[in-house]
């Protein structure tokens, strides 16, 4: 029986930029670091070294080829945080694209983008 997400799969377009966008922009860190030399590369990152789930960072046409047919496409991920409002005036001022803060019946929510123009969505957790 599965108990609970363990890794997410982001299939990026160049893997240095990506890593620093999760790392500079939003806070994330490099939990592990695999490259065999051979092209097979990826970065695990997440918010803190607790944290039970990760993004797993792959290079999109390694993979594509390893893996023709697989779904390459960006997951539509909602994140959760406690510091709703300091978080949103973070990524503001860090030159990337955020949106406006939108009230649903579940609670607050905004978007943004990483350097690539996925788009992410972040809701308040109280």
């Amino acid at each position: 029986m599965i108990t609970r997400i363990g890794q997410i799969m982001l299939y990026v377009n160049d893997q240095d930029k990506a890593v620093k966008f999760w790392t500079e922009v939003a806070g994330f860190q490099v939990l592990y670091e695999e490259n065999n030399g051979e092209g097979l590369r990826w970065m695990e990152v997440a918010p803190s070294k607790s944290s039970e789930t990760s993004l797993i960072l792959h290079n999109k046409d390694f993979v594509a080829k390893m893996s023709p047919g697989l779904n390459l496409g960006t997951p539509s991920l909602m994140f959760f945080t406690d510091q709703f409002d300091q978080l949103h005036h973070d990524l503001s001022t860090k030159g990337i694209t955020v949106g406006e803060i939108v009230e649903l019946p579940t609670g607050r929510v905004f978007n943004f983008s990483d350097y690539e123009e996925n788009y992410f969505a972040v809701m308040e957790k109280k």
